[in-house]
């Protein structure tokens, strides 16, 4: 059930504009057994879920995949090691069986082991204490493929981790979690179920539902682009819109079965020079934990705070007052603190927390919760991202009862995504093919670890062109025939699709990609078509939302750092207010 565009030399499940025409065609056109809101991880793996049990399938997101929470997490695709403090060990236990499963067969290209340091600072208690918590950790999820904890004296947790004050600790212990890139991973599982036949469009937004009596039937959707309307019918509705979850909820006239709390979370982004560690941290904060985690080889990312938000959902502003708590708690176990002008990038995300009305209609389950909302309306919300696997087959299991026919079990398990088959063979096989498309062999190693086996599509599109295989000026790290990719395969439709969440230019860079726009949108532009007008107005929008969202963090507050980040203006043409419509 691939999407046919094998045919143009790729591997199927592109997202290009020509499968974004087509998808817009069958939209309007076709029946669907589940029609799926939100591009989320939560949704992308819905649409996956019922596309490999055989069912039809429509993904519509209002702006980009994985532009909301499912691309400002803590890039770890992780079990929780503090839910067992809270005695949640169902919730461990999943996560880390789906953590191996995806380490092991899923997505081993993404998903990367990652050893972390947690240094002990109380004597006598802290080592056994902890020591038995990762006993739990570490065989609560079945087999592993990492190692399993190591205790250390100060002085060779030290040796591991230089960059620590001697006196913030008096031993250490290792473990093992993982490593993702967030966004990719989303962008990732979403083209896997297009591969498996699920339309997937984004610039789509949901402005109403149509209902037959009391049953939802199906959804009115306006593209974000160039305003046209259509109606999409299916037997089952699934709101998979996180924070979004409310909104989207009141454009059905439904009541909820249960209410979602978005919660801020800040990260910052700092160059791996300034902390001398081997490994990641784990630093313990009076309220929570503190991560330190290496990110591309070149940078930390730290974080995360938790403060209630209740501004605008779509782009969460940090502040002065979030990037100065981290840099207090992390400052309070460095040698050499970190300062404001250490920080490359900074950014903010919203945590889709549940706040139930009624157990009695909601099913609360491993911290997320499904609901049948209405015949033929299903609603999605909380979890973790490592679970979104978990998730999604929950809210197509709900489904179910909405579709005539028989509804085949998941089997998710057992389907790998798009880059995962080859790419062990391939990181044995790097030299050869850095030879073979004359690149250095990092770099073969690089792409492998963002495409997997798809590599050679994206080396193909330089055939013929070798300055694509150059360098994005101001943003090395990257190839310039990754932006080509990005708009040609993985949906990209805007500079900041590419520039924050196909790459992650936007927080690598102490520019976040303001300098090297302009190239970037001259590499993407006969592809999506733009004229000189509309590369221009690319460059000024992205550049725009840069300045606000750096001024955003000099502001002391949410309120005035929420002012200054709306008022850029979007890539997409404005976005709707949602106004019910009927069919």
């Amino acid at each position: 059930m691939a999407n046919g565009s094998q045919g143009q030399g790729l591997s199927g499940g592109e997202l290009g504009p020509a499968q974004r025409e087509a998808a817009w065609e069958r939209l309007g056109r076709d029946h669907f057994d589940v029609v799926v809101v939100g591009g989320g991880v939560v949704g992308a793996g819905i649409a996956l879920d019922a596309a490999t049990r055989g069912l039809e399938v429509a993904l519509v997101e209002a702006r980009d995949l994985a532009s909301g929470t499912s691309s400002r997490s803590s890039k770890m695709f992780h079990g929780g090691l503090r839910y067992l403090e809270q005695l949640d060990f169902g919730l461990v236990r999943e996560a880390l069986h789906e953590r191996e499963l995806s380490l092991k067969t899923l997505a081993p290209h993404l998903v990367k082991p990652l050893r972390f340091l947690y240094p002990l600072t109380h004597r006598v208690w802290e080592r056994p204490y902890v020591a038995s918590g990762l006993v739990l950790y570490d065989t609560m999820g079945g087999s592993k493929s990492v190692p399993g904890q190591h205790h250390l004296t100060r002085s060779a947790a030290l040796r591991l981790a230089p960059g620590l004050r001697r006196s913030a600790l008096i031993g250490g212990v290792t473990y093992y979690d993982t490593v993702v890139d967030d966004a990719r991973h989303t962008m990732t599982v979403a083209r896997t179920a297009a591969h498996y036949g699920a339309v997937i469009r984004t610039s789509t937004q949901v402005v109403g539902f149509l209902r037959e009596a009391d049953r939802v039937v199906g959804v009115n959707v306006r593209d974000s682009e160039d305003g046209r309307t259509t109606q999409v019918r299916g037997h089952v509705v699934i709101n998979a819109t996180g924070v979004w979850t409310d909104e989207v909820q009141a454009l059905a006239r439904q009541r909820g079965r249960f209410h979602v709390r978005a919660s801020k979370g800040v990260h910052i982004v700092v160059p791996r020079d300034r902390i001398a560690s081997d490994t990641a941290l784990i630093l313990r904060t009076p309220t929570s934990v503190l991560f330190v985690v290496p990110w591309g080889g070149s940078h930390w990312v730290i974080g995360t705070t938790d403060t209630d938000w209740n501004l605008d959902l779509a782009h969460p502003a940090a502040t002065k007052a979030d990037i100065d708590y981290l840099l207090e708690r992390v400052n309070q176990a460095l040698v050499t603190p970190l300062t404001h002008d250490d920080i490359q990038g900074v950014y903010a995300g919203l945590r889709p927390l549940l706040a139930g009305e009624s157990d009695e209609t909601s099913k609360l389950s491993r911290e997320h919760a499904v609901a049948r909302i209405a015949p033929g309306l299903i609603a999605i919300a909380g979890g973790k991202y490592t679970t979104y696997r978990v998730m999604a087959y929950d809210a197509v299991d709900a489904a179910a009862q909405d579709i005539p026919q028989r509804v085949s079990p998941t089997i998710t398990e057992k389907v790998p995504l798009l880059g995962a088959d080859g790419y062990f063979a391939l990181l044995n096989q790097a030299p050869q093919l850095a030879q073979t498309y004359g690149i250095h062999p990092y770099r073969v190693e690089h792409l492998l670890n963002r495409y997997g086996s798809l590599v050679t599509d994206v080396l193909d599109l330089a055939a013929g062109k070798p300055e694509l295989l150059q360098p994005i000026t101001d943003s090395p790290t990257y190839l310039r025939v990754e932006a080509v990719y990005a708009a040609a395969a993985e949906g990209a439709l805007h500079l900041d699709d590419i520039l924050a969440r196909r790459t992650r230019i936007s927080i690598e860079y102490s520019h976040r990609g303001a300098s090297c726009a302009e190239e970037v949108a001259r590499l993407v532009a006969p592809i999506l078509g733009w004229s000189e007008d509309r590369i221009d107005h690319e460059v000024a929008t992205y550049k725009a939302r840069v300045d606000a969202e750096i001024r955003s963090q000099t502001q002391p507050d949410d309120v005035a750092a929420d002012a200054l980040r709306a008022a850029a203006p979007e890539p997409r043409p404005e976005i709707l207010e949602p106004v019910p419509l009927d069919g």
